[in-house]
């Protein structure tokens, strides 16, 4: 005689995975930051636009369903020390799952190496890196 399967429980609550930028500030908090240190420092320096430490504790734990505005973008990066462009690729990310593709800030050469590389082994790029960092070595060497 078997047991019957048990039901499963629908009253156990289920958690989604952190939004991309709930885990930056996530990602503050754990290296000992607090919600009100980092509020302290959200100011945007355009505006001079802030957020309160009861909204940054909202993207954390209960994200509203808007997205922050640029102001608030520019204000979150200045209390994370993070390059403006990746609190809003983490919005993007959090509030509109897109996940930005594009290597803005490099020029074309770069993103032609780069485009090459992606289309290798894993053993090939291991040998690429070594001989771009050994070429970095051999270039700090000559400077000295």
């Amino acid at each position: 005689m078997t047991a019957p399967a048990t039901a499963p429980d629908h009253s156990a609550a289920t958690t989604a995975p952190a939004g991309a930028l709930s885990q930056l500030i996530q990602a503050a908090l754990d290296k000992g930051d607090s919600y009100q240190r980092i509020a302290d420092r959200a100011i945007d320096p355009d505006s001079g636009e802030t957020v309160s430490k009861p909204y940054l504790q909202r993207v954390v734990k209960n994200p509203p369903v808007n997205p922050p505005t640029v102001p608030m973008m520019k204000a979150i990066a200045e209390a994370l020390r993070k390059p403006y462009e990746r609190i809003q690729e983490a919005t993007a990310s959090q509030w509109l799952m897109y996940e930005a593709t594009e290597m803005s800030g490099y020029d074309e050469d770069v993103r032609v190496i780069v485009a090459h590389l992606a289309g290798k082994t894993p053993r090939d790029k291991r040998r690429w890196r070594r001989m771009i960092e050994a070429e970095e070595q051999a270039a700090r060497e000559i400077d000295e």
